[in-house]
């Protein structure tokens, strides 16, 4: 087997580990203040709609299982405005479930305007998702210091 000059797996994963640069003090990327944009506009958008949805329990929701939603949507959203990791990690799993669950949406689409919302919903959903691993990385990062090479 011919040799290359490639790094291993774990050597190229410490590389580039070793090029994140932990977020500065305050800093916070444009994909991170997507994110808590979205989970404050949601939390609001639940906290409204639970109010104001007459017979909301014939609609399979009930007041108490709103409110809980929207304290967690705030939560995060408190959490991902402190830079916290889990609070990160935790939108992250909310955010692929909605992309799974729009991309099954799609499958059942009737008409052409749903079948274009649930495409811009998975897209945009996807591309924040891709942009949020980096900067839970850059957390990490910051967390942890820099790492030293385990030999």
């Amino acid at each position: 087997m011919a040799s290359t000059n490639r790094p291993e797996r774990g050597q190229r994963e410490e590389l580039l580990r070793a090029e994140l640069e932990p977020l500065g003090e305050g800093e916070r990327p444009p994909a991170l203040l997507v994110a808590i944009a979205v989970c404050v506009l949601l939390g609001i958008g639940v906290i409204v709609g639970a109010a104001t949805v007459h017979d909301l329990r014939s609609r399979g929701g009930s007041l108490p299982g709103g409110a809980f939603l929207a304290i967690v949507l705030l939560l995060l959203a408190v959490g991902m405005y402190q830079r916290r990791y889990w609070a990160v990690l935790g939108f992250e799993a909310l955010l692929a479930f909605q992309i799974i669950v729009t991309s099954l949406a799609l499958v059942v689409a009737s008409t052409i305007i749903a079948a274009v919302i649930c495409v811009v919903s998975v897209g945009l959903g996807g591309w924040l998702f891709w942009k949020l691993v980096r900067v839970m990385g850059r957390i990490q990062a910051g967390e942890h210091g820099p790492q030293e090479t385990l030999r």
